[in-house]
């Protein structure tokens, strides 16, 4: 049986590899064999890339809120455990967007934490 060299599998195969690959540069998205291992490195880049995000955010949304909480006579690490001694449950994200967004919220939150600490 003779083997098949240019068969629809074998190019749909090809073709989805070069695809994934539209925009890369030079023969990184015109050959296919090059092209693979750009796409295979590409996606090892993205999979770690969607766990820094996640990293990435924490660390600015905590320095935000330690940036917020400095102007009202707090530290981070203070303002968090009085967070968690008064029974409050919002999570870093919102009080980011508190501290930017609603000033008369987050001071209301210090001065709750800061009874709670007293």
């Amino acid at each position: 049986m003779p083997r098949a060299v240019d068969g629809t599998k074998r190019k749909d195969r090809r073709k989805k590899i070069l695809d994934q690959a539209k925009g890369y540069y030079g023969r990184r998205s015109t050959n296919n064999r090059i092209a693979k291992d750009a796409v295979a490195k590409a996606g090892q880049y993205a999979y770690r890339g969607r766990k820094e995000r996640k990293r990435d955010f924490r660390k600015l949304w905590i320095a935000r809120i330690s940036a917020a909480v400095q102007a009202e006579g707090l530290n981070y690490s203070q303002f968090m455990h009085g967070l968690k001694v008064a029974n409050i449950g919002l999570n870093r994200k919102a009080i980011s967007n508190m501290a930017i967004e609603d000033k008369t919220a987050f001071a209301a939150l210090v001065a709750e934490v800061k009874k709670v600490l007293a």
